[in-house]
């Protein structure tokens, strides 16, 4: 990371949200670790809710915080496997599709690359994904603890505060809902 002294750190309000049949309060801990992490960088965490491997509510959930002014950002963590229940790149894609929303596919690539050096070929069966819709980032983290460590502070450490250089995503956020 090249931060830039001479630039200033502008904290973001980011929504978190765990997707999943089984976790609860007690046991989340990918987002216990999300959530640690996200305040430890200076940032805001304004909401933080589980939801079920459910696209609808999934959809509904973070409409939701689209349209609350609070939000700059909501990350995801689960979800993102090949199996039958993990709808959320299902859900976001909605999202996008409905909201004129555009894909950020570097995201998903360079997470997937990250994650080859902790875990090997197991990486190709992670959908992990970003997009913007309606002017805020919504990236989508697989469930482990392994992964949310891998695109906390191998991407979104970095491209989340406004000191990154040569460019970062802060730097970008007033300028999203332009047409």
């Amino acid at each position: 990371m090249a931060v830039d002294p001479s630039r200033t750190f502008k904290p973001v309000n980011i929504a978190l949200l765990t997707v999943s049949d089984t976790r609860t309060a007690a046991d989340d801990t990918s987002g216990d670790l999300l959530a640690e992490r996200i305040k430890a960088a200076g940032h805001a965490l304004v909401f933080r809710a589980i939801e079920v491997d459910d696209a609808q509510r999934l959809v509904a959930r973070i409409s939701n915080w689209l349209d609350d002014r609070s939000v700059d950002v909501i990350i995801t963590t689960g979800g993102t496997g090949l199996t039958g229940r993990d709808v959320t790149p299902e859900a976001l894609e909605r999202i996008r599709t409905s909201n004129e929303g555009k894909d950020i596919p570097g995201f998903g690539e360079l997470f997937r690359w990250i994650s080859y050096g902790t875990i090997g070929t197991s990486t190709v069966q992670s959908r992990a994904m970003a997009i913007v819709a309606r002017g805020k980032y919504i990236f989508a983290l697989p469930g482990s603890n392994g992964a949310v460590k891998d695109g906390w502070d191998g991407i979104l450490a970095e491209q989340l505060d406004s000191r990154n250089r040569p460019c970062n995503f802060v730097e970008l956020m007033p300028r999203l809902k332009e047409v």
